[in-house]
């Protein structure tokens, strides 16, 4: 009982025999609670310590108990003493806090704030994450590093754990990046939806409906990001992830081809891509895919087709309404 005190349980056993038989010896204190003289002399001075002990004015080289009433009371009020200024700090800490962000605030613009390095970036998905109530989105084209995944996982953790609703969509190449696969299928396993595409918008994070970040350069995310509140773009994304969404095939789901053509959904989009201007390399980052699977994929699209060359195929796919 008394361990919330600082009082060890030893200690308290020989300072209750102490109350109780204020005439024992050290021999005495030893042989009633079991315990060596050695062990006695190390509680007396864990006791005299906190100041539940004395030296006895009657008997010299004795030591007397402290009554409780005032020994205890005594380390009460101390320990009170500690807990009023620990809520004193923490008050000062607090209102210390809740200026840092209203100055910070202040200096925001009303609807976006510009993030520039990964530390900035992270820390504002980390505010975000914790802030969120219902809902996270999330759009991760390309290839996913390892260090981002790594980053994320315990921010996602802790939101899928309080009932977050949490959807995520990668591109069809992320099957094939054994990391973000096995990410994915962590996210699945504590909840969490996943759903992949050929091509998907571009990288987003959207919390509650109500707050997103973008990156400035899509092309390369650690250059910065826009954090976002504006209704009209907010609107804007949520169109782009849902139409996207409702396409996509679940995580573990294989892809069909299509019946009429036999082309999967990767080669159809290549197909678009290329045809539209794009180079093998262009074409490949919006896949997620290298320029030599873009060439796989149009050699074999060229052998279905009969077709000699990449013209002749583009020629040949039109015709068929492949385009």
């Amino acid at each position: 009982m008394l361990e919330a005190l600082g009082l060890t349980a030893a200690a308290a056993v020989v300072y209750q025999a102490m109350l109780d038989h204020p005439g024992y010896s050290v021999d005495d204190l030893a042989t009633h609670c079991a315990l060596s003289p050695g062990q006695v002399h190390d509680h007396l001075d864990e006791l005299g310590r906190l100041t539940l002990i004395r030296v006895s004015a009657e008997q010299p080289g004795r030591m007397r108990a402290v009554s409780p009433e005032i020994g205890l009371a005594d380390i009460l009020a101390d320990q009170e003493a500690e807990l009023a200024a620990r809520q004193a700090q923490l008050a000062a800490s607090r209102a210390a806090v809740t200026r840092m962000v209203a100055e910070r605030a202040e200096h925001r613009t009303a609807h976006g704030e510009r993030l520039l390095g990964m530390d900035a970036i992270h820390g504002r998905l980390e505010r975000m994450g914790h802030s969120a109530t219902t809902e996270v989105l999330g759009s991760q084209p390309g290839n996913q590093r390892p260090e981002d995944l790594a980053a994320s996982r315990l921010a996602d953790a802790q939101a899928l754990a309080r009932g977050i609703t949490m959807r995520t969509l990668y591109q069809d190449s992320t099957r094939n990046q054994p990391h973000a696969a096995n990410y994915a299928h962590w996210l699945l396993s504590q909840g969490g939806e996943v759903r992949t595409a050929p091509t998907i918008p571009q990288r987003m994070v959207v919390v509650d409906r109500a707050q997103a970040l973008v990156p400035i350069d899509p092309a390369d995310n650690r250059k910065g990001a826009l954090y976002v509140t504006e209704p009209g773009i907010l609107a804007a994304l949520l169109d782009f992830f849902e139409q996207t969404w409702a396409t996509a095939v679940v995580l573990g789901a294989a892809r069909p081809e299509d019946s009429r053509t036999g082309l999967t959904a990767t080669e159809r989009e290549l197909l678009r891509l290329l045809s539209s201007g794009l180079t093998d390399d262009a074409a490949g980052q919006r896949l997620g895919i290298s320029s030599r699977t873009v060439g796989r994929h149009m050699s074999s699209i060229m052998e279905r087709l009969g077709a000699s060359s990449r013209f002749e195929a583009g020629i040949k796919a039109a015709h068929n309404g492949w385009l």
